[in-house]
């Protein structure tokens, strides 16, 4: 008897779940129905453009949210694994106490071989005992249960992902759709298209083809949009994501850029920070895709690197227009069905360069935009 309460003191102690990630998992999905849901009334909008875009937000969000709740949960059922396997010699040693005490006749039970002193001595023990040995028996069922509705979780939320995924590429190509579509966007200029090409090919830096920018607009409308600059440090960036590499840090081939880097998702939509003058889109230097925009006279915003560029040179765009969507095959999206560490970096595999430029001088994006200090 002895044995059997140093046996039951003894076994570590069991983990208790932190947060419910069950519940954030179901959270996550209602969010996806709800995108489903403003999917099919974007259909009907006044404006299907604006209602797309934040549709395609929402499908963003939910998503986001699906895959944190599912990372949840595995770390969750992975720790609960552990802890069984490392007590598992002891729960066994101590089933098998258990056993040989239900097997043992009752009168034979009850007796001691040392007389009645021993036996009242065995019944203290036993009755200390017992309620520790309930309480580590609940505890295991409940672990076990655990275990089962976590398992069953993932299965289910993991379908919810792939219909969240499926919905959202949906979304993105009614939003192609619905731009393609749209009437024509109030325009401060036309292109000159020969003169955009020669610039093009003449200019070897940003710096070269931003200072020439002004030279491929004819009739351009006098005047400037209204200033932003009251609202420096406060814009929205224009792609979910994290700070891969901050202003003037080197990348791994040791080449420096006075613009920030964002880690996106695959498809990651591209918005505008704020009203803004296309001022150039399309292919430059080695920067891929680029649009360039213009919130204000002398206040350039470029984005470098998506795989579709929406707008043409010269439209004025509202704030959270679309002006593009990342690249990548998608593949990352359901990484985190068969990955349990924190894959903060690991989905996001496409790359967003920003760069802002005040009378074509680089600044530190970081002063205009809204972003977390300490990422």
């Amino acid at each position: 008897m002895k044995w059997l309460a140093l046996c039951l003191f003894c076994l570590p102690g069991l983990a208790l779940a932190q947060g419910d990630p069950g519940e954030a998992a179901r959270a996550a999905a209602d969010r996806l129905n709800a995108a489903a849901q403003a999917l099919d009334q974007a259909k009907s909008a006044r404006n299907r453009v604006k209602a797309l875009t934040e549709t395609v937000h929402a499908y963003e969000d939910g998503l986001q949210a699906v895959r944190e709740g599912l990372r949840r949960a595995a770390i969750r059922e992975e720790t609960l694994a552990r802890e069984l396997a490392a007590q598992e010699e002891d729960i066994a040693r101590l089933l098998g106490v258990l056993q040989s005490i239900g097997s043992a006749p009752a009168p034979v039970f009850l007796l001691h071989p040392t007389g009645p002193v021993g036996t009242a001595r065995s019944g203290m023990i036993l009755a200390d005992v017992t309620p520790a040995l309930e309480q580590k028996a609940a505890r295991l069922r409940a672990q076990l249960q655990e275990v089962s509705t976590l398992r069953l979780l993932q299965q289910t939320a993991a379908d919810k992902l792939q219909q969240g995924l499926n919905g959202a590429q949906q979304a993105r190509t009614a939003l192609s759709q619905a731009i393609a579509d749209r009437a024509e966007l109030p325009r401060r200029f036309t292109e000159d298209p020969t003169k955009t090409a020669l610039l093009i090919a003449s200019t070897e830096t940003l710096e070269g083809f931003a200072s020439g920018l002004n030279e491929i607009a004819i009739d351009e409308a006098p005047g400037s949009l209204p200033g932003v600059v009251e609202r420096k440090g406060t814009l929205p960036l224009p792609v979910r994501g994290s700070i891969l590499r901050r202003a003037d840090e080197r990348d791994a081939a040791g080449i420096a850029r006075p613009g920030i880097v964002m880690a996106t998702r695959p498809h990651a939509l591209v918005t505008t920070p704020a009203a803004a003058t296309v001022r150039y889109q399309g292919p430059l230097l080695d920067y891929g895709n680029v649009i360039i925009l213009e919130p204000q006279s002398g206040l350039l915003m470029v984005f470098a690197g998506l795989a579709v560029v929406y707008g043409k040179i010269g439209e004025v765009l509202p704030g959270g227009s679309p002006v593009g969507l990342m690249g990548g095959d998608g593949a990352g999206d359901g990484a985190i069905l068969s990955q349990i560490s924190n894959e903060t970096g690991a989905a996001q595999t496409e790359t967003l360069y920003i760069e802002v430029r005040e009378d074509n001088i680089p600044v530190n994006p970081e002063a205009w935009f809204q972003t977390e200090k300490d990422d």
